[in-house]
């Protein structure tokens, strides 16, 4: 019952949002969605009043198009504009790794590319696709920790 309601209200906010609604959508979301993907996603449950609300409001929001490109001054991409996204990462490194060495550019598996930033660190052993993990550090920074080795190095995102 709470559910229908939620759809009533939505649909009524729908329908005042929208100025103009087609009789007849040609590209419905009944047409574009498999049958059991439009019962999955609850819609069997809306009046056709309703449904034909919801096909005018997604029509007339589908063509506005919002491109944002986030880069620093310098033009250089912004991976993880907000501080908030930032999280552990786990991966393999690719090749040979003899240690660490500032301005070394470490390619991970799943095709992202760090440089390494921070101070050399000589307590490592050499491996083959040693695992990594990456972690957000302090004031934007990020970590890098490779198995075998004791210490850390900081590193930035080139990739």
């Amino acid at each position: 019952m709470m559910i229908r309601l939620r759809f009533t209200l939505l649909s009524a906010a729908l329908a005042l949002c929208c100025l103009s609604v087609h009789a007849q959508q040609t590209d419905g979301l009944q047409q574009r969605m498999s049958a059991e993907e439009f019962k999955a996603a609850g819609l069997d449950k809306l009046s056709p009043q309703e449904l034909q609300n919801l096909d005018g409001w997604l029509s007339a929001h589908a063509k506005v198009k919002v491109t944002t490109r986030v880069v620093t001054e310098s033009g250089k991409p912004v991976f993880y504009p907000e501080q908030g996204k930032r999280g552990k990462i786990y991966a393999h490194l690719v090749g040979h790794f003899g240690g660490w060495s500032v301005g070394r550019e470490l390619t991970l598996d799943n095709g992202q590319v760090w440089k390494q930033v921070g101070s050399d660190s000589p307590s490592c052993l050499t491996s083959d696709n040693p695992s990594v993990k990456i972690k957000p550090s302090l004031m934007g920074t990020w970590l890098m920790f490779v198995n075998g080795c004791n210490d850390d190095a900081h590193v930035e995102r080139v990739k």
